[in-house]
């Protein structure tokens, strides 16, 4: 799973500091990067707990990572405020 690698190498991690630090093996972590197996419900929640994200963005279902209400209200304020610069824009114009 590309996701995964971004997210260690982001940290600037080594496979074996993932490993150490969420208890799944070094030589799964690189099956789930190069994608000969796919990760396990625990693997995932797992993963996702450890990096900060949600478990649909480490998954690559989603593009944005909103664990939570607090960070879905967010993205809707600035939806919002884009929304209204549109309108203000066509007013303008």
């Amino acid at each position: 799973m590309n996701r995964i690698r971004e997210l260690r190498e982001d940290r600037d991690m080594r496979q074996t500091d993932l490993a150490s630090a969420t208890g799944i093996d070094q030589k799964t972590i690189s099956n789930y990067e190069t994608g000969k197996t796919n990760p396990d419900s625990w693997a995932i929640i797992k993963l996702a707990e450890f990096f900060g994200v949600s478990c649909d963005y480490l998954l690559g279902v989603s593009g944005r990572n909103m664990r939570n209400a607090d960070d879905v209200l967010s993205e809707i304020v600035n939806i919002k405020f884009h929304l209204d610069e549109i309108e203000k824009f066509i007013k303008n114009n």
